[in-house]
């Protein structure tokens, strides 16, 4: 039985709740669901204990996807990428971790105490967009360094570029070294029309968000686990430590019912593939506004069409403009905007004539542009020297200064441009001009990041 059919049909017994939440389920007019609102009342499972509805629903997910194990999370990907590293790396270990993860990465790092060894991914520079990892850097970085506990890295991107993480997860496992793949934004690849996803490459540990591009509700995500490498019971042990010990079962019934629409009936999965090519059919002829397609370009081993990046680069306008012009003139709303492009991320429900009207007003707003010499690239510089652990730089002493007076110094905090959420600093690294200049070019095209940021006091 689906989660939701059970929370349906219990709804409707006159049984008295007295127990948590406080609703009791009635339905006050801003609490939506609070009828299928209960706790871990006999025959409802436990999701850090699971043996009976939970556990069935769970174990549907991992034949639906192919893993070994899955495990829904309700506090989003975030909570399952703590939970992996937490897992995989013992606290004072190195990890590799790839430039582009996601600040929840870092948190993680910092949580447990990690030393950070870093791989840059080369970037496409006409879009300003970090490409795929090359397998080779990580096997190099792997036999240069001793002790790695494990190997993050983001596939796809927020920009939808895909890594060779067959080829990655090969070179990892002849050090005996588990590669968890930040998965979060790609939970539809592997399902055909779809390129194949982390968990067909073999990853360790793959961590997905289905509310980002799947017919579920925010915050659902599941973890799955495939291999021999990560112990099932240490990773449980692990999520249960940082998810909540109320689990909402709303968001556990998306989790599920999500599993099973995908494993009943996938002909939504090509139409949402054909009305992508609609798009990049109707924009091809665009005189200056570009929209990414990587064919032939050597440095992206894949990517999801799914995400649609669009860039200005060399018109009268920046990605922050064409994305206020959007929402102002067309009500279209995007994901984010950078210096120099945009990002139109489609999904599961995304519709014809979501696509039509994205497709029309780009071509509106192309004909209105005119080429310009805007500033020079924004050249994303490669990770700044990791001098500290993060956990160490945020707990020592530390002054705030102005971001342009900090070169030299070393981060205790981080700074980024939330979306996606990328780290330009983190902890423990040494400011350079590098860093500085891209961020006075991100800026200059409206990109908004802090003035501030605070530094290890020592450094002065």
């Amino acid at each position: 039985m689906r989660i939701y059919d059970a929370l349906s049909t219990y709804s409707k017994k006159d049984a008295v709740p007295m127990h948590m939440p406080g609703h009791k389920r009635y339905a006050y007019d801003y609490l939506v669901g609070a009828p299928l609102d209960i706790t871990e009342i006999d025959g409802f499972d436990d999701l850090h204990d699971a043996d009976g509805l939970l556990r069935e629903a769970m174990d549907n997910a991992a034949r639906v996807w192919g893993s070994r194990h899955a495990f829904f999370c309700v506090n989003g990907s975030t909570g399952g990428i703590l939970a992996a590293i937490h897992a995989c790396a013992p606290r004072g270990k190195k990890i590799l971790v790839a430039q582009n993860c996601h600040k929840s990465v870092w948190h993680a790092i910092e949580l447990c105490q990690l030393m950070p060894v870093h791989i840059s991914p080369p970037v496409e520079e006409d879009f300003d967009i970090f490409a795929s990892i090359d397998a080779k850097v990580v096997e190099n970085t792997l036999d240069e360094n001793q002790n790695i506990a494990a190997v993050v890295i983001t596939s796809p991107t927020y920009e939808g570029v895909i890594s060779d993480i067959s080829a990655i997860c090969a070179a990892a496992h002849q050090h005996n070294v588990p590669v968890i793949v930040d998965e979060a934004h790609g939970a539809h690849l592997g399902f055909a029309p779809f390129p194949d996803g982390a968990v067909r490459a073999g990853a360790d540990i793959v961590v997905q968000s289905l509310h980002k591009t799947l017919p579920s509700l925010t915050q659902t995500a599941i973890v799955h686990l495939c291999g021999d490498l990560i112990d099932p019971a240490v990773f449980r042990r692990s999520k249960n430590l940082l998810e909540t010990s109320s689990p909402s079962y709303l968001l556990m019934a998306s989790c599920d019912g999500c599993a099973h629409l995908l494993g009943s009936d996938t002909e939504p999965l090509n139409g949402w593939a054909n009305v992508l090519d609609l798009f990049y059919a109707r924009t091809a002829k665009l005189r200056h506004l570009r929209i990414f397609r990587p064919r032939g370009r050597g440095s992206v081993f894949a990517h999801d069409p799914s995400k649609i990046v669009i860039s200005t680069r060399g018109t009268s306008m920046t990605g922050v403009e064409l994305m206020r012009r959007l929402r102002e003139e067309f009500a279209i709303e995007l994901e984010m905007a950078s210096g120099d492009y945009v990002l139109a991320m489609t999904g599961f429900g995304t519709t014809r004539e979501h696509i039509t009207r994205l497709s029309d007003a780009l071509k509106a707003i192309d004909e209105t542009l005119t080429v310009s010499a805007q500033p020079a690239p924004i050249l994303l510089p490669p990770p700044a020297e990791q001098v500290m652990r993060p956990a160490d730089a945020v707990a020592a002493p530390k002054l705030c200064l102005p971001v342009d007076s900090t070169e030299g110094e070393i981060a205790a905090d981080y700074l980024w441009a939330y979306p996606p959420g990328i780290p330009l600093l983190a902890p423990g690294q040494r400011i350079n001009r590098a860093v500085l200049d891209a961020i006075v070019a991100l800026r200059v095209r409206g990109v908004v990041l802090r003035e501030e940021i605070d530094v290890v006091e020592e450094s002065l």
